[in-house]
């Protein structure tokens, strides 16, 4: 059996994974890391790995927060974590029918071309089944780390599940990730 191969990007859900999860956060001094997040993608970058945030954002389409709003927040986790190679958000609603809304592949796909590489060749992480399907569903792999929002079949039918962030890089750096 071949050894599997090495991620060339990370990618990770914003709420929930890298931030604690504030539903539709539309004040960036509201952000506060998950444990584990910072250090998690400080390892990613000391890799020499590109680094992603793929985030649905359903709060704009249904007039929650302006995208100013948003873009205001994910500039909090940029200063915070010391800034991402790309950012992709689903502005859409789950009604929208867009190729965009994890599980769909659109973010992960675009944040591939992004950064130049094979979606095949990225990890996403993230905390729910949306986040795995977003990932398969473009080609890649994935590593599900649970929080008490995870829903106990979401772990059962995951290839890749980590107790914490830090695990969850691990697995992905390995080539690990399912």
């Amino acid at each position: 059996m071949p050894e599997p191969a090495q991620p060339l990007a990370v990618l990770f859900d914003r709420d929930g994974t890298l931030v604690i999860d504030v539903p539709y956060n539309g004040d960036p001094a509201l952000v506060q890391p998950m444990p584990g997040a910072l250090e998690a993608v400080a390892a990613v970058r000391a890799a020499g790995l590109p680094i992603g945030v793929v985030s649905n954002q359903s709060g704009i389409a249904r007039g929650i927060v302006t995208r100013e709003q948003v873009d205001a927040v994910n500039a909090r986790v940029d200063e915070l974590f010391g800034g991402f190679d790309t950012w992709q958000i689903c502005p859409h609603g789950p009604e929208d029918g867009c190729d965009c809304r994890k599980p769909a592949p659109g973010m992960v796909l675009r944040a591939a071309a992004a950064l130049g590489v094979d979606p095949a060749r990225t990890v996403v992480i993230g905390d729910i089944a949306a986040d795995v399907g977003a990932a398969h569903a473009a080609g890649g792999r994935a590593v599900l780390v649970p929080t008490p929002i995870t829903r106990q079949e979401e772990v059962a039918d995951a290839p890749a599940v980590a107790a914490d962030l830090a695990e969850a890089v691990r697995i992905a750096l390995a080539g690990d990730a399912g």
